[in-house]
């Protein structure tokens, strides 16, 4: 018997993203997952420990660590085409939750149930919307990437992923923005004089 489940996982690295815009540096999927399980990580934990919450960490680390994988066999939409109206939308998630489920069905059936959960996440859940924040972070990380690189190419992304992030309204996010993006601008140099 073969299980294709973690060859599936190693395929995240040759899906590119921003495939719209020309990029100084090329950003695939299996290291944006790594970032947004990153920033998924302290926005729960400025939840929990800052204001207080009681998110499941490990669950809302999970979701963000398979939250792209079906885009090994759909690709990467790209934003304007994926919202570009509610039928291509709803399609799209419909493709998705079906490559998930291709996915999560290459494991072991011992071990389906223990991942699975997370590959087909509650998109209603608390953690969830901690992975979606994130994930919007994350863009908006690569916008400063790319405009310190002097690509201005980026800067309408971050303008839009800026407003969209204040306008949730998430205390987390704030945080963030307040206590740890100022940061991102600067040079390692930089970063290592303060």
């Amino acid at each position: 018997m073969r299980y294709d489940f973690y060859a599936y996982l190693d395929r995240m690295k040759y899906i590119k993203r921003w495939q719209l815009m020309r990029s100084m540096r090329a950003e695939n999927i299996m290291e944006h997952s790594h970032c947004v399980t990153v920033l998924t990580h302290a926005l729960v934990t400025i939840h929990n420990e800052v204001f207080g919450g009681n998110a499941d960490v490990l669950k809302a680390v999970m979701y963000a660590t398979y939250h792209e994988v079906s885009e090994v066999l759909t690709g990467d939409l790209p934003t304007p085409i994926k919202y570009y109206n509610q039928s291509i939308h709803s399609a799209y998630k419909q493709m998705e939750k079906s490559a998930g489920e291709k996915i999560a069905n290459s494991l072991p059936e011992e071990m389906r149930p223990a991942l699975s959960q997370y590959i087909m996440a509650d998109e209603q859940s608390d953690e969830y919307l901690f992975v979606k924040a994130a994930d919007k972070l994350a863009a908006y990380v690569k916008c400063l990437e790319e405009l310190r690189s002097g690509n201005m190419e980026f800067s309408k992304a971050k303008k839009s992923i800026e407003k969209e992030l204040h306008a949730r309204k998430i205390p987390e996010v704030e945080y963030f923005f307040k206590y740890f993006i100022p940061s991102f601008e600067l040079t390692l140099d930089e970063l290592e004089t303060l």
